[in-house]
């Protein structure tokens, strides 16, 4: 049975080294995959054990993960199997499609009925998702990374 802890240094080890399975699908907006699982770590696991590495796209949660293929998803690296295929959701783009649909579709239909400020306004998980307002970047890391001027979305901005 799955268990679930907080991502500290502590319960990553302790379930790393007890599982034989470690799903790596951590993720900072704008910033590279956090290592969560250092080489010494990946060293202690179960030998045959192994790591998913979801986060590849951002080089991945463990040090000692590598980008791989389709035609050659897996290697071993200190005991442990690797599967570290960048963009997963390509293998199958239907259902990867369809998936992005239904998770959008209730946020589009919040702005459909709501108009756009307002549901910004009333939905911080919605307002959190906006990259550009009125020919403004209010994501930081997009602003950076274009070398662009960074404005934060205010309520002021949502009259």
């Amino acid at each position: 049975m799955p268990r679930r802890a907080t991502a500290t240094a502590e319960a990553v080890e302790g379930l790393a080294l007890a599982a034989d399975l470690v799903v790596g699908a951590a993720r900072v907006s704008a910033e590279p995959t956090p290592k969560l699982l250092p080489r010494a770590l990946v060293a202690r696991m179960k030998r045959g054990a192994m790591i998913v590495d979801i986060s590849i796209d951002g080089g991945g949660v463990a040090e000692t993960s590598r980008a791989t293929t389709h035609a050659q998803p897996t290697f071993v690296e200190e005991g442990v199997i690797h599967y570290c295929v960048p963009n997963m959701p390509n293998a199958d783009p239907r259902a990867s499609a369809q998936l992005l649909a239904d998770a959008a579709l209730p946020f589009v239909r919040e702005m459909a009925a709501k108009g756009i400020a307002r549901a910004l306004r009333e939905n911080a998980a919605l307002r959190s998702a906006v990259l550009l307002w009125k020919g403004r970047v209010n994501h930081a890391g997009i602003a950076r990374e274009a070398s662009l001027a960074y404005t934060p979305l205010s309520d002021a901005d949502l009259q």
